[in-house]
């Protein structure tokens, strides 16, 4: 009987703690993310979204623009999933590797911008307190997150590239 009522009461209270956990994020995190999500696409509409298309199409030229700039504005500014739509402006031959850059940086940058990959933003979070019972800052993590993530997607892009161009070579012959 002590079994019955040790399950019922344990039962009970992880769905109390998931609701001091929903309650957190409802006055902690949501309203962090709607009012960065407005400023996204307010600086978009004050931009002019004609002009935010043509630097993105100028940036596909460049090697290293097209690996560090576009994968950065497309997360920053579709968020995950439709960041990838941003691939229309690549050539076929490079879509494997602006893909690669693309959602190789949908983690790192979680710490400064959560609303941009929303599913990622627990992994960042659980990493963020481990670092911050350490004694260092959250926001210093994230800094470097992003920093460390424009590093990474243009070394990923430029050797997914290579090795696009290769096989495309090798599969020609």
């Amino acid at each position: 009987m002590e079994y019955i009522e040790w399950f019922g009461t344990h039962f009970i209270g992880l769905f109390e703690a998931g609701g001091k956990q929903f309650m957190g994020f409802m006055t902690g995190i949501v309203p962090l993310l709607i009012v960065l999500l407005t400023f996204t696409y307010s600086l978009i509409a004050f931009i002019g979204e004609q002009r935010v298309t043509r630097a993105i199409q100028f940036s596909a030229k460049s090697i290293f623009l097209r690996y560090t700039l576009m994968p950065v504005l497309s997360v920053l500014m579709l968020t995950n999933p439709m960041a990838y739509t941003f691939g229309r402006f690549v050539k076929e031959e490079q879509k494997p590797a602006f893909y690669d850059s693309v959602v190789s940086f949908l983690h790192p940058v979680t710490g400064l911008f959560p609303y941009a990959n929303a599913g990622e933003l627990f992994v960042f979070l659980g990493i963020a307190n481990g670092v911050m019972e350490a004694g260092y800052s959250m926001s210093s993590l994230s800094v470097r997150y992003f920093l460390a993530g424009i590093v990474i997607i243009f070394l990923r892009g430029v050797i997914t590239e290579y090795i696009t161009r290769f096989l495309m070579r090798k599969e020609s012959l």
